[in-house]
């Protein structure tokens, strides 16, 4: 639709654009991945720790806002557009930083020039507020809006989505132009987008086949938004639900009721929420629920993203034997002050001590403290004879050995991913049994599942998403992508097992549970 044939101006915020056209012919459906910067890991640490530190699930005055600024900065020096955007956000409110709306303005034309489509979406929004300098003006947000949806902005597409979904115009509030409507909401969907997913879904609600209504295409929808995040999907099952409205074909069910209503009330709290694993706690009818303890905590958890632990690995020493054995999972920490003992007294102090040489001046000496290892001695032993064979003839005339103390093995720290402190997603452990399996293939175990295409895919930016999970029952077929309007054909898929089955007790009866191994020990495991 969008034909921008002139160059971008020095301020992007004056870029000629086509006019808003509330009865265009066509949409071509863009992917924002597709065309934002690339990110890099380092970038990505500094910008989720600027997320743990302001997340939603922190009471406001706890939120470190200065600290996240400071995180953010460095990540958008390295190219983060998200930081940046993030930024931008903190200068418009005076959060963390001193309010400048400027600032706040040349950060969004800096991703405006780069490409990000967020950052012009974003643009539209400050014209209808009429932002700092900028005169409110809905024409031109809503022509800053459009190029957004072209460009592949989900938040674009699905505001845009909603305000064409009618059957007749009434401008400023909508425009009748369904056909667009439902195809710029699909593109959102496709993208994950919570509010996208949402509309779509109560666009269907009805029975006209010629307006594309379809209650059970509705239904499952709307409980996709729910793992998308939107709380408005929650809230609107949950009032179906108990009302036993014809969106769930006159059901009434107080416990589902009951278990949306509380996934809406966290989504409420915190929008970063997400809930991959919806099924695991609400699988759709006419499956029967799981139990589950009362605790909403649980709950919450349990339809979590995970974020699956990194295989354990030898710690340095844990593989040596004798006096240079470490305990797995500790590590000597440097010391403050250095502590260097003759070999003919007695040890001073507990813990591990590394055998050197006086000075250095040779290579073969360099070669013989570089092999040397830490050995624990206690308080009162004497230093055992140190062999100094491997320097040959050298071994007599290099110089004198000193023991340096090197302090206690400590128990290595580990701090959680940062989207676990964020509150939005919970850590497992991967099965030693690696179970893998292709979309195409019904599943052959119970549990939450990690699906991704290969990195060479041209869909793998949008695909390969961090909350691409899904629990699936044995038997089950595995989530098809075109279900979500997204190009990827089920056999491209390739499911890894994180296990997270729900608990079957003795008495046969299904539970939500949160552990990830339990199967070793639990005999009732399908």
């Amino acid at each position: 639709m969008q034909n921008q044939s002139s160059a971008t101006p020095a301020q992007p915020r004056f870029t000629k654009l086509d006019a808003f056209d509330p009865h265009r012919p066509s949409f071509e459906c863009k992917h924002e991945v597709a065309v934002n910067p690339p990110i890099t890991a380092d970038a990505e640490a500094l910008f989720q720790q600027g997320m743990a530190a302001t997340s939603h699930d922190l009471w406001p005055d706890d939120r470190d806002y200065k600290k996240a600024a400071q995180l953010w900065t460095q990540a958008a020096g390295q190219g983060h557009w998200k930081a940046q955007f993030n930024l931008a956000g903190l200068y418009m409110q005076g959060l963390g930083v001193p309010q400048d709306v400027d600032e706040a303005l040349d950060l969004t034309e800096d991703l405006m020039r780069k490409g990000v489509p967020a950052a012009w979406d974003n643009m539209g929004a400050y014209y209808m507020g009429g932002v700092g300098p900028l005169k409110q003006d809905a024409t031109v947000a809503y022509a800053f809006w459009q190029k957004a949806a072209d460009m592949g902005s989900m938040a674009a597409q699905a505001y845009l989505g909603e305000k064409l979904r009618g059957t007749y115009d009434e401008p400023p509030s909508f425009w009748g132009n369904r056909a667009m409507s439902r195809k710029m909401l699909e593109c959102a969907f496709a993208q994950g987008s919570g509010r996208g997913a949402y509309i779509l879904g109560m666009d269907m609600v009805g029975n006209d086949a010629s307006l594309g209504e379809s209650y059970t295409r509705a239904f499952s929808t709307l409980h996709e938004g729910v793992k998308f995040g939107n709380k408005d999907a929650a809230n609107t099952l949950s009032v179906a639900f108990r009302a036993g409205e014809p969106l769930v074909d006159h059901r009434i069910d107080t416990a589902r009721a009951e278990r949306y209503s509380i996934l809406g009330d966290a989504l409420w709290h915190n929008p970063d929420l997400r809930f991959p694993n919806l099924d695991k706690v609400l699988p759709l009818p006419p499956a029967d629920l799981p139990k589950w303890d009362g605790n909403k905590q649980t709950l919450i958890d349990a339809a979590k993203a995970l974020v699956p632990l990194p295989a354990v690995q030898p710690t340095p020493g844990s593989q040596r034997t004798g006096r240079a054995h470490i305990p797995q999972g500790h590590v000597l920490l440097a010391q403050a002050a250095s502590v260097i003992v003759e070999p003919d007294t007695q040890v001073p102090y507990s813990g591990y001590w590394q055998p050197r040489l006086y000075v250095l001046y040779r290579a073969h000496e360099q070669t013989w403290e570089r092999a040397q290892v830490p050995q624990r001695y206690a308080k009162g032993e004497v230093f055992e004879v140190v062999d100094r064979s491997s320097m040959g003839k050298y071994a007599n005339v290099a110089p004198r050995t000193v023991w340096h103390y090197l302090g206690k093995a400590t128990p290595a720290t580990v701090g959680p991913h940062p989207r676990v402190t964020q509150g939005i997603a919970r850590t497992t452990r991967v099965p030693e049994e690696v179970l893998r399996c292709k979309g195409m293939l019904v599943c052959p175990r119970t549990g939450v599942w990690a699906g991704q295409v290969a990195k060479e895919h041209p869909l793998a930016r949008l695909y390969n998403r961090w909350d691409r999970f899904a629990y699936v029952e044995q038997g089950q077929s595995f989530p098809n992508p075109q279900d979500q309007h997204i190009a990827v054909a089920p056999h491209e898929v390739r499911w890894l097992w994180l296990d997270n089955a729900n608990r079957i007790k003795a008495s046969g009866l299904t539970e939500v549970s949160l552990s990830d191994l339990h199967s070793a020990q639990d005999p009732f495991k399908t």
